[in-house]
């Protein structure tokens, strides 16, 4: 079975890039545009690993952090924040939340890949 994925942000862009990205490397990929529709989307099936964008409308990353979190039935499902705002201060409040690892955009897509196979505790295709 697959490793699934899901992405949440509201950038398309972001979004295309980071399905291509994550299904090149093998893994099934579902998206969601923002906190409401991710905890529909989580809730619906429970992914391995979310992208979480920490900037979105209806509710922020943050939230969808804290919520999925709080839900025994999703232990396990790694979060890795992603965002614009690269400053220690909220790199801190969403490590607090319970995300397993922040990424500031613009980020390596290599280094993004590494992050998500040590996350899973995956070796990557290309040794690294």
């Amino acid at each position: 079975m697959p490793v699934e994925i899901l992405i949440v942000d509201d950038a398309p862009n972001i979004v295309l890039s980071l399905e291509f990205l994550m299904k090149k490397e093998g893994f099934s990929v579902r998206s969601a545009s923002d906190g409401e529709e991710a905890l529909r989307a989580v809730a619906e099936k429970k992914p391995d690993l979310v992208l979480l964008d920490v900037m979105m409308p209806k509710r922020n990353g943050y939230d969808v952090c804290e919520a999925i979190r709080a839900d025994p039935a999703l232990h396990g499902v790694r979060i890795i924040m992603l965002t614009a705002k690269g400053r220690e201060v909220e790199q801190e409040k969403g490590l607090a939340l319970g995300a397993d690892d922040y990424v500031t955009k613009p980020f390596s897509t290599r280094e993004l890949v590494v992050k998500v196979r040590t996350l899973l505790g995956l070796q990557s295709e290309s040794g690294v």
